[in-house]
């Protein structure tokens, strides 16, 4: 793809660019928990209260987006996410910010639902996977500037500044949306199914709540009632005349273990923002900016990896890339998992460039695959689609890895282990288990489908 085809898609770069930025947030971590005196556990909420909203209405508005046209939902998206923004840094307390958090949930659905569509149908059907490429590079170096970039707001602005520099963005993005034009429409326009999409986002945001809420009894009712929604929309679905997303893809050989694995792999690599900056500055003893740079060594090596995975899925195949890609990442992780007092910053920055790499690898061949599968006209699903189970995966593990984390921290302490010891002790095995996941995940993808 050449400098005219890059050019086409900087408005689409720029835009999606506010959302994986977000990683800005996870270097505020810290400071966010001691300007509203919280424990680390509560900060999952933070990242709970964002990642849900999107991830429940994402296939929605991947449906709404092929309806309507991406184009005008991207730029809805925008403008929604420059007002989220500013809510966020002007929350006075923690319960305003998680508030302003959905918010900024529901533009990221807008935005990031029809981002890769709108990539991807820019170009020649034959040019699908480099369009792909350059989208899943764009979206990676964004992903890898938002740590140093909120290392530095945070030593200069405080927390609020991982938020405020993201509404000209926004804005400019949205100026410059204004010179694409959507592709032509279809003759006619097919049906939404609104009951369908109220029953799949109830299923959806139900099922990470749930997920959050174990092993509390209320999480019971909260998994009974998302099976209830998840029913009824496969019930609705058989019935609807254009449904939001066609459930006999999921018959197809592989095509549904290919989700699954790509869920194990985005909980998996999500334990390096989750837990990784309170390691970085505990006992690393980095300050915010050196913080910021060491986790920018993932999202960089995702970067490449998406970059390289162009070529390597031409060349290999996606399947081959999937399983390729799924080691490297859990070799990166299980590096993670070695880190002790003195590392040096070498090592870790070598450990989280080798996950990062493998994750950008499995990110791009599996997109590749979700949206060679779906019909051209359900490119807004597809692209949500990869980003569902991408987000699913984020949403369970700071469930799931924050739990795990706390109770094997609060045992340690418990048998009298001191303060240091007890975090390193939780933090290994928190890395150990997030490591053995893409090892898991690799019977899932055997199949030829």
């Amino acid at each position: 793809m050449g400098r005219h085809g890059l050019l086409k898609l900087a408005p689409i770069f720029l835009g999606t660019a506010i959302v994986p930025l977000d990683g800005a947030v996870n270097v505020a971590f810290p400071s966010i928990a001691a300007a509203f005196g919280l424990e680390v556990p509560a900060i999952q909420w933070v990242v709970i209260c964002y990642v849900l909203t999107y991830g429940s209405l994402m296939l929605a508005v991947g449906r709404i987006g092929d309806i309507f046209g991406h184009l005008r939902v991207f730029r809805l998206g925008l403008a929604w996410s420059a007002a989220a923004f500013v809510f966020c840094a002007l929350a006075p307390g923690y319960g305003a910010l998680l508030g302003a958090r959905v918010l900024q949930g529901i533009g990221a659905a807008l935005v990031i639902g029809c981002g890769p569509a709108l990539a991807a149908n820019m170009f020649e059907e034959s040019l699908r996977t480099r369009a792909l490429a350059a989208y899943a590079t764009g979206f990676a170096a964004a992903a890898a500037a938002g740590p140093l970039m909120g290392g530095v707001l945070v030593g200069a602005f405080g927390w609020q500044g991982v938020y405020w520099f993201r509404a000209p963005l926004a804005l400019l993005a949205l100026v410059l949306a204004r010179r694409l034009a959507d592709p032509p429409a279809a003759p006619a326009r097919e049906p939404f199914d609104a009951a369908g999409a109220a029953l799949l986002v109830a299923a959806v945001a139900l099922l990470l709540l749930a997920v959050n809420r174990a092993p509390a009894p209320i999480a019971l009712g909260l998994f009974a009632a998302a099976a209830a929604c998840s029913l009824g929309f496969a019930w609705r679905s058989a019935r609807a005349a254009r449904p939001i997303i066609d459930l006999g893809l999921f018959r197809r050989p592989g095509f549904a273990a290919l989700n699954l694995a790509s869920t194990m792999v985005s909980f998996a690599a999500f334990a390096v923002m989750l837990v990784g900056p309170f390691y970085l500055a505990r006992i690393a003893g980095l300050p915010a900016l050196g913080l910021g740079l060491l986790l920018a060594a993932s999202h960089g090596g995702a970067m490449a990896g998406a970059a390289l995975g162009g070529r390597a899925v031409g060349r290999f195949g996606a399947r081959a890339v999937v399983r390729a890609a799924a080691v490297l990442t859990a070799a990166g992780l299980l590096g993670v998992a070695g880190w002790g007092v003195g590392t040096p910053v070498a090592l870790l920055a070598v450990a989280l460039a080798v996950q990062g790499i493998g994750t950008g690898l499995f990110t791009l061949a599996y997109t590749d695959v979700v949206t060679g599968t779906m019909r051209r006209e359900d490119r807004g699903v597809a692209g949500s689609l990869t980003m569902l189970t991408r987000t699913l995966g984020v949403v369970l593990a700071a469930s799931l890895l924050t739990l795990l984390f706390g109770a094997t921290e609060a045992a340690l302490l418990g048998a009298g282990a001191a303060p240091d010891a007890a975090f390193l002790g939780a933090f290994r095995r928190v890395f150990l288990v997030a490591g053995a996941l893409p090892l898991l995940a690799l019977p899932l993808l055997r199949g030829r489908g």
